[in-house]
């Protein structure tokens, strides 16, 4: 049998995942909040966990249309067997609609409930192929500038919610660039999925993510059609902590996010030596504003069918 190689072979982007057309999938640039489930599975029930995590994701994104995406990732480079669920939502309305699940769709019961595995290896549903207490969640919103107390006027995302209080309107991903949307890499049309953490100092917050939107807007625009380039904010977690999800057209185009940065454009020079901070406040670039050892990257890779020898669901 002939070896295939590279010219072969594609990773194919997470939108194949579902047979939702691609115009009612929700993902990364469209989406209001982006839950980022991670789950550890048990190496002898690697393949029954993927293909539950399969069909649990495309119910929901086939019964839940225009509510939430859910797509499944696997670390490119990392831990094993660790999967991770991208859930894709309209906005934090939306996820109260999904807690009704638990007790009102039948169908989602079913597939929580239905044994999995065979009696034969000890029988069992979903939750033997975890590895107890390892399954945790980040909340991510998109960044938009004024947000968390870092602008000193009312902005035009801020307006009244007609009960007397005030509510903060977050703009989709996509608005943070200029980039057309049908050449926009995101979620579920890119090859790699990098997600990119940092810890901001909380004397520089505001700098911080001044600094991490002009670097959106120089790549997204130097790297059009190779990346494209998020930035958002943790909810619910480590204040200050922001995330970049920087989406590449394939492993490959790493050596593209390398070149641009070997050759210096004026666009990203100006960015990495910019004096982001003010000299009264002792002055300094972008590499004064984090916390020192936070920044680390992780690289996704769409799961798709046989990754890794695993076996795929009937029918597929």
């Amino acid at each position: 049998m002939p070896v295939p190689t590279s010219q072969d072979f594609f990773i194919p982007s997470a939108q194949h995942q579902t047979t939702l057309p691609p115009e009612k999938i929700l993902h990364s640039a469209n989406s209001g909040v982006i839950v980022e489930r991670v789950g550890q599975l048990r190496a002898e029930f690697r393949s029954e966990g993927r293909q539950f995590g399969r069909e649990l994701a495309e119910y929901l994104n086939t019964n839940y249309a225009g509510i939430v995406s859910v797509f499944v990732y696997e670390e490119t480079f990392g831990v094993k067997d660790r999967l991770h669920f991208l859930m894709h939502l309209k906005s934090f309305d939306a996820y109260e609609t999904l807690v009704q699940m638990g007790t009102q769709d039948a169908g989602w019961r079913d597939i929580m409930m239905r044994p999995r595995i065979p009696e034969e290896r000890g029988g069992g549903t979903w939750d033997r192929m975890f590895l107890d207490g390892g399954l945790k969640e980040e909340v991510l919103i998109p960044s938009t500038f004024g947000m968390y107390g870092t602008a000193d006027s009312k902005l035009d995302t801020v307006r009244e919610d007609g009960s007397g209080g005030v509510r903060f309107d977050v703009p989709t991903a996509q608005l943070q660039t200029d980039v057309p949307a049908d050449e926009i890499l995101h979620s579920a049309n890119c090859g790699i999925l990098m997600h990119r953490t940092g810890e901001l100092n909380y004397a520089f917050r505001g700098e911080g993510r001044m600094f991490a939107r002009a670097l959106c807007d120089a790549w997204n625009e130097s790297l059009k059609g190779h990346a494209t380039i998020f930035l958002y904010e943790e909810a619910f977690g480590k204040s200050d902590r922001i995330h970049h999800f920087i989406h590449l057209k394939s492993l490959s185009s790493y050596y593209t996010l390398m070149g641009l940065r070997a050759v210096n454009t004026s666009a990203t020079r100006e960015v990495f030596t910019k004096q982001w901070i003010s000299d009264e406040r002792g002055g300094g670039g972008w590499e004064r504003m984090f916390v020192q050892g936070s920044l680390g990257d992780l690289a996704l890779t769409p799961q798709h069918w046989g990754m890794y020898a695993t076996q795929a669901a009937e029918g597929e």
